[in-house]
């Protein structure tokens, strides 16, 4: 079973950088500074989304700011990458770099932030 959760959980190494995402996100939304949690949000679900756990937990996320929002478009669009994205990073199926937002084709590759990069290039090791 360990090696099972290896696939479901973010790798250790990675957790406080996506944890400091999510923290960030949530302080952002409490300054009421709406674009910059939305950000953060992008920033954990590249992060995240090889994993399904943090994957679908971001997707989750974007829900709420999409219905804190009253973004229909988010809110409309969160709601198949919940039902879909677990079973996608489950079976590796996830496309690099896609930041998770309604904005973007869910099936769309996009270029990874250099942070980012190089915290999955040691984080997966």
């Amino acid at each position: 079973m360990p090696d099972r959760m290896f696939y479901l959980r973010l790798p250790a190494r990675l957790r406080p950088h996506f944890h400091a995402e999510l923290e960030a996100a949530r302080q952002a939304t409490a300054r009421r500074d709406l674009p910059a949690a939305f950000a953060h949000l992008e920033r954990a679900h590249i992060l995240g989304q090889r994993w399904p756990l943090p994957h679908t937990h971001t997707h989750l996320l974007m829900l709420r700011h999409g219905w804190r929002t009253r973004d229909r478009r988010e809110i409309l669009g969160q709601v198949p990458r919940i039902v879909f994205g677990f079973f996608l990073s489950f079976f590796g199926r996830v496309p690099t770099g896609n930041t998770g937002g309604a904005n973007v084709s869910p099936e769309q590759p996009m270029p990874i932030p250099q942070d980012l990069q190089q915290l999955l290039r040691t984080g997966s090791q």
